[in-house]
């Protein structure tokens, strides 16, 4: 079993990576070497996949402990939710989930319906052609959360600029100082934004976790911006590049546009499959460390080594996904895993889903003839960033 380096050399960002098909086949759990220098192990297929998200034995708290190796571009300690285990990640969630159900994410689906159609509308008004990053991918996710946690409209420009900041991801020899900065401001913000709503709660997500008490617990002020913080990287840069991802696939092909054109009721299957099919995730976001000596796929993977779990991979595994390549919008059976799998499942699952379903059911009614104004040209992708997406994505109609 030889070494290969991850990531892999980089191909075109919107397809997905060659070299995974071919470790599915043959070798679904794999030997690497990560940029750092250290050995690890790449999970290609759906049930390995799904079996390292559900076991303990594989930690995502050990990757960011303060006396780790610095694998992920994150900071040492990291007290997020996405970063912690059981039983520290169980009672987050538990104070946490109240913000996320069902009922409260659909009561939103009115205010992000007209957020979409004032963006749609300004789009389409503004004239063809029109980068559809800018006017649509970027504004709608920052404009939802930013409602959601209940920040000032007057604020969420600088909001949005900090938050940009803080996933960009140096290259070397890069200052990262200026990522530093980004972040203290952002937490020096939501502490006194924190402050406001302890003095004057309003109907958002922000005072809805400041007063979560359950059995006697509640949030700490470091946890409050903690998940503050949190909530961008989950309710912003991965639903922009959901967005992204999602047209340029759809307008890559012009028959699937026309399809949901003619057909919308086809939406939810269509925002299931856009999200299994797209690339948006680079893997190291979903790492974890083995706590102990697991047998995964016939393979030993000893305690202490890192296992990256490849969603974007799984979710191309054809012995769950016939014809996987194939972006098929009317597929019924799509168990994928673009939101993760057991404990860490995204906690905004449903949001992301409700923006995506409102946008495209705004954009197939406002814009039928929508497409790409030159589907030759080269795109442009933005890769210094936790979250690679088109840089831009000009439309026509």
């Amino acid at each position: 079993m030889k070494d290969r380096a991850f990531p892999f050399a980089a191909g075109d960002p919107a397809l997905p990576v060659a070299e995974y098909a071919e470790l599915r086949e043959k070798e679904p759990v794999a030997r690497v070497t990560l940029p750092t220098g250290h050995r690890g192990w790449l999970v290609t297929r759906h049930e390995d996949v799904r079996a390292v998200c559900g076991d303990p034995r594989f930690s995502k708290e050990l990757a960011t402990a303060p006396d780790a190796p610095r694998l992920l571009p994150i900071a040492r300690g990291s007290k997020s939710i996405v970063n912690l285990d059981p039983p520290a990640h169980t009672r987050l969630r538990r104070l946490v989930s109240a913000g996320f159900s069902r009922r409260r994410t659909e009561a939103l689906r009115p205010r992000v319906t007209e957020i979409a159609d004032e963006l749609v509308s300004a789009m389409v008004a503004g004239g063809a052609p029109a980068d559809a990053v800018a006017a649509l991918a970027l504004p709608l996710p920052i404009t939802v959360i930013c409602e959601m946690l209940g920040v000032p409209v007057a604020d969420q420009e600088r909001f949005r600029a900090w938050s940009d900041r803080l996933l960009t991801v140096p290259g070397p020899g890069e200052d990262a100082a200026p990522i530093a900065e980004a972040g203290m401001n952002l937490a020096v913000y939501l502490a006194g934004l924190i402050a406001d709503k302890r003095e004057h709660p309003g109907d958002d997500l922000l005072t809805t976790l400041v007063s979560a008490y359950e059995e006697g617990d509640r949030l700490s002020e470091e946890e409050l911006i903690t998940f503050g913080m949190t909530l961008l990287v989950a309710g912003y840069h991965t639903t922009t590049s959901a967005i992204a991802h999602s047209l340029l696939g759809l307008l890559s092909l012009p028959e699937r546009y026309a399809e949901l054109v003619a057909r919308p009721e086809l939406t939810e299957r269509a925002v299931e499959e856009l999200l299994r099919h797209s690339q948006i995730a680079t893997g190291f976001g979903a790492l974890r460390i083995a706590t102990e000596d697991v047998e995964l796929a016939g393979v030993r993977i000893p305690a202490g080594d890192p296992v990256i779990p490849l969603f974007t991979s799984a979710n191309r595994d054809e012995k769950v996904f016939p014809d996987a390549a194939t972006l098929d919008l009317s597929r019924e059976d799509n168990p994928h895993l673009a939101f993760g799998a057991g404990a860490h499942y995204c906690l905004g699952a449903q949001l992301a889903r409700v923006e995506l379903q409102v946008l495209l059911e705004r954009l197939v009614r406002s814009a039928p003839g929508l497409r790409l104004d030159d589907p030759d040209g080269e795109i442009e992708w933005l890769t210094a960033t936790a979250f690679p997406r088109p840089l831009r994505l000009h439309v026509a109609w």
